[in-house]
């Protein structure tokens, strides 16, 4: 019950954050955004209506739809989000903040935006609308999540053109990858982390050194070379930023015709990541 509570106020809270990037740097400032919230301020610059309303009312019809596609919890979350939303927005309406300065309100906007969206989506709900028709896609049609939300915010942000003008689209763009970015910080935090695939003749040899000298475990594949036809063994390690030279320095003293490839991970789960640091909290007293 408690880490229901927990997610509720996240997403209230995420939900308040995003309300005041829209309306206090990205309306004040006559800026659009993408997906369904673009499509509310477009209607909202041209015929004056509520952006929160247009938002709930475009998504009544993905409630239906996104029960089977999200799952009952993910869905509950989602309502709760799209609900916050619309209320927020609401109420901080007048929160007008309009800056001289374009590129900081698009920063200001992308900042919060992405921010109230990350905090929503890390608690395990959606803002619905192009989330659910993504989902769906990748569902019927094999196509990915982030192919379709991609086309659909390029689809809303190129057609503000014609109410906002080229110029302040430009600065629309910088605020919804700002806003991707900051999404993607909030969700993952700092789990940052570098994969290292190694080809090399003595794999075992390099493993054994990464074993012992970094004190991470690795992985041998067993492969085949393309061209050649000889077996190759494929070294495969994850390590964190600060271990890579120490990783390309064992292979460059153990095999200096080694093919190294280093890899950025989005995120991990495991032991000596992960697990690590739940250890080390419940040390903690």
């Amino acid at each position: 019950m408690k880490k229901h509570i927990g997610r509720i106020l996240i997403i209230i809270f995420g939900a308040f954050i995003f309300s005041i990037g829209i309306n206090s740097f990205a309306i004040a400032n006559h800026l659009a955004e993408g997906g369904f919230t673009g499509i509310a301020i477009l209607l909202h610059y041209v015929f004056g209506w509520s952006t929160g309303l247009v938002i709930f009312l475009l998504n009544i019809p993905l409630f239906f739809i996104g029960y089977k596609v999200l799952g009952k919890q993910t869905m509950l979350y989602t309502i709760l989000a799209i609900i916050a939303t619309t209320l927020f927005l609401e109420q901080t309406e007048d929160w007008q903040r309009p800056l001289d300065n374009l590129l900081l309100a698009s920063l200001y906007t992308g900042l919060l935006v992405g921010t109230g969206l990350g905090l929503i989506f890390r608690a395990g709900g959606t803002t619905g609308g192009v989330d659910i028709i993504a989902r769906l896609f990748q569902k019927y049609f094999g196509i990915s999540i982030g192919q379709v939300v991609l086309f659909a915010d390029m689809l809303v942000i190129t057609a503000s053109i014609f109410v906002i003008g080229l110029d302040i689209m430009m600065y629309t763009l910088i605020a919804v990858i700002v806003g991707s970015r900051v999404i993607d910080f909030v969700v993952e935090g700092l789990k940052i982390a570098k994969a290292i695939t190694i080809i090399s003749d003595v794999s075992s040899d390099i493993a054994q050194r990464i074993t012992h000298q970094v004190e991470r475990g690795a992985t041998i594949y067993h492969g085949t070379g393309a061209y050649t036809g000889t077996p190759k063994d494929i070294l495969y390690v994850v390590v964190s930023p600060r271990q890579v030279p120490k990783i390309k320095q064992i292979v460059l003293e153990q095999d200096a015709n080694a093919f190294v490839v280093v890899h950025d991970v989005r995120e991990v789960v495991g032991e000596g990541f992960t697990h690590e640091r739940n250890r080390q909290k419940e040390t903690i007293p």
